[in-house]
């Protein structure tokens, strides 16, 4: 055993002793990718990857903190206007949400396909949600962490060679092949991933999502650098109601990343 293996374990227990439990789990979710055992994707999956930094690039990211403006859009046309921080954690598939509102703070998470609410609000009450928070979640962790869904060995994508016109573009469908027992379900909920043809971003996910009725559509704007790792993420995502066959489209979340 190395004196640097041992070296980092000393320091990872200091510091579970000294913050408590709640540090000793989020040390747990920014871990870094097993480079040894990591999927290195082909074909349109490659160029995704690519289009959004590179495998070296995401490589070296253990975590994301993103801080967004929300607007939840309201039966009536009006919309509730709040502000959301995330931490997001692409190698261990999980994200958290951090919310103030006049009746109090939350903090959310979504880990492995479990959500918890770990403080606070269940629900934002000045919003008429059309969605469910996991199934938000969901959308939120996966528009941004393409890459690293691409380069993990436990779930395995189908390619379309078909392209399929949407709202004027050309887009590649890549399947997400979900087993069908419920923790798999859960964790990796069925979807499909389109590739844009102009620049190879995945910058749209159609979601049947789990324990509902509902169909949803997430999509990425304005995608830029950012400095974690030199990565590539949007900007701006957009959350819609839609259909099996993701061809009608509800807006209800708008999310503008600070």
């Amino acid at each position: 055993m190395s004196k640097r293996y041992i070296f980092v374990n000393f320091v990872l227990a200091t510091v579970c002793i000294v913050a408590g439990c709640r540090h000793e789990e989020t040390t747990v979710l920014a871990r870094e990718p097993n480079l040894q055992g990591i999927y290195i994707p082909s074909g349109n999956q490659s160029k995704a990857v690519e289009a959004a930094g590179g495998i070296d690039a995401w490589a070296k990211v253990t975590k994301l903190q993103l801080d967004s403006l929300v607007n939840y859009y309201q039966p009536d046309g009006s919309f509730y206007l709040t502000k959301h921080k995330y931490i997001i954690y692409p190698w261990s598939n999980s994200i958290e949400v951090f919310g103030k509102e006049p009746q109090g703070d939350f903090t959310w998470r979504l880990s492995q396909g479990q959500f918890e609410v770990l403080h606070g609000l269940g629900r934002i009450p000045d919003t008429k949600a059309a969605i469910d928070n996991q199934s938000m979640a969901t959308a939120i962790l996966d528009i941004v962490t393409v890459p690293a869904l691409f380069m993990d060995k436990s779930v395995g994508f189908s390619a379309d060679a078909n392209p399929r016109k949407i709202q004027g573009k050309w887009y590649y469908p890549i399947i997400r092949n979900t087993r069908a027992d419920i923790e798999s379900i859960l964790r990796f909920p069925r979807a499909v991933f389109y590739q844009n043809s102009e620049n190879s971003l995945v910058d749209m996910i159609w979601l049947d999502c789990p324990g509902t009725n509902q169909y949803l559509t997430v999509r990425g704007y304005d995608y830029d650098r950012i400095n974690e790792g030199d990565i590539i993420i949007p900007k701006r995502i957009e959350l819609f109601l839609t259909d099996s066959q993701n061809s009608s489209h509800r807006r209800v979340i708008k999310i503008d990343i600070q």
